[in-house]
């Protein structure tokens, strides 16, 4: 292990291969990628005694998934922050492990939204919760909240949407290299521009895609990870925070990013420099360009200028992100992209990354993922991942 202790390590990591299960049960798909990370990491459904899920987990979440995969469990925890929850999930299992409730904790996800014609254009306000009074008659849906974002972000700092363009050109560049991403095709700025606007100023290629699949990652104490033959990968920060409309006090051009990214870099003991993988949440562009920025990568306003001329593509830029293709162009099952997030960051940590995208010799890699709308409210995550 490297000088920084960490309380707990991932020793297993699945990201589901389909895009597409209509001839699969949400269950059936988490029981997949549970069996999958366990084939990574060299473990029997037995060694697992903690199990953390959220809101996809059908039926009544860890009770109905832990029955169906006949797991026997001394720990489990649900919690819903949105596409963030399994990135905020790695911090929980690592707390409870540190903690002496459990020694080797799963965490999966799975969904069906393509199979079931799931859209980020309906109305995203649902009856009962407390804004919706306020909100549902205006008709919030994911992508028009993002747009109003993005708008903002260009009136306040004169971001363009060429620059945002850029963002998806990277995850392109990335994707060609995934025999498994929806979206393979490298595109250039000119190709997102003319593709049709679907929330001004959003075009289609802007949004990220809609799958179904799912994955999963397993946590486990640091003698166990020690002993797997597996590269170790240490969790060694992680900050979380709710961010909601603050009686009023909203600025849309700031995230929780700015509040997890800083908790969990001071955790670390490291700083955004000394990062050389980075996994953005990446719904649409322009939640890229936001938690950069806050996050500290660049200065808040500037985040144009960063991702622009490929700054984000591996071998060429100064920041490598989602080489995976992340959700604009690979995976966003059950429209919650977290988990893809850590997977991919503990790919490029073990050297397992595609050739053409591996970063050389990375040893420290981030996290990020936001859950919600940032046009309303959200959760945001961050991980400090380091190779042991």
């Amino acid at each position: 292990m490297n000088a920084r202790s960490a309380k707990a390590c991932i020793v297993g990591a699945f990201e589901h291969p389909t895009r597409k299960a209509p001839d699969k049960t949400v269950a059936q798909l988490h029981a997949e990628c549970a069996a999958g990370a366990l084939r990574d990491a060299g473990l029997e459904p037995g060694d697992i005694d903690g199990y953390f899920c959220s809101g996809d987990a059908p039926g009544m979440g860890p009770t109905s998934i832990i029955d169906f995969m006949n797991l026997r469990v001394r720990h489990t925890e649900s919690t819903d922050l949105g596409g963030t929850s399994y990135i905020s999930a790695v911090a929980h299992a690592r707390d409870a492990i540190a903690a002496g409730r459990c020694s080797v904790a799963l965490i999966t996800l799975a969904g069906r939204p393509r199979s079931e014609g799931s859209s980020g254009t309906v109305p995203r306000t649902r009856a009962g919760t407390p804004e919706a009074p306020w909100e549902a008659p205006y008709g919030l849906t994911t992508v028009n909240g993002y747009g109003m974002v993005a708008m903002r972000h260009m009136h306040e700092f004169g971001t363009t949407s060429e620059q945002l363009a850029w963002i998806k050109v990277a995850a392109s560049h990335h994707a060609q290299h995934n025999p498994h991403a929806m979206l393979r095709e490298v595109v250039t700025v000119r190709d997102v521009l003319d593709s049709p606007v679907i929330s001004d100023p959003l075009h289609r290629l802007d949004c990220c895609v809609v799958s179904d699949g799912g994955g999963a990652l397993i946590v486990a104490r640091p003698e166990i990870a020690r002993g797997l033959k597996r590269p170790v990968v240490k969790v060694i920060g992680s900050g979380e925070t709710v961010r909601g409309q603050r009686a009023g006090d909203v600025d849309l051009t700031t995230t929780g990013a700015a509040v997890s990214g800083a908790a969990a870099f001071a955790e670390a003991g490291v700083k955004p420099a000394d990062i050389q993988y980075a996994s953005i949440y990446d719904s649409f562009t322009i939640t890229v360009l936001l938690q950069l920025e806050d996050l500290g990568f660049c200065k808040k306003g500037e985040g144009g200028r960063f991702v622009a001329d490929g700054n984000l593509i591996s071998g060429v830029g100064k920041l490598p992100f989602n080489t995976d293709g992340g959700g604009l162009c690979n995976n966003h099952p059950a429209n919650r992209g977290g988990i893809t997030k850590v997977i991919e960051a503990v790919r490029q940590l073990r050297g397992e990354a595609h050739p053409a995208v591996q970063v050389k010799n990375c040893a420290l890699a981030l996290a990020q993922g936001t859950g919600g709308n940032l046009g309303s409210r959200h959760a945001s995550s961050t991980l400090i991942l380091e190779r042991g």
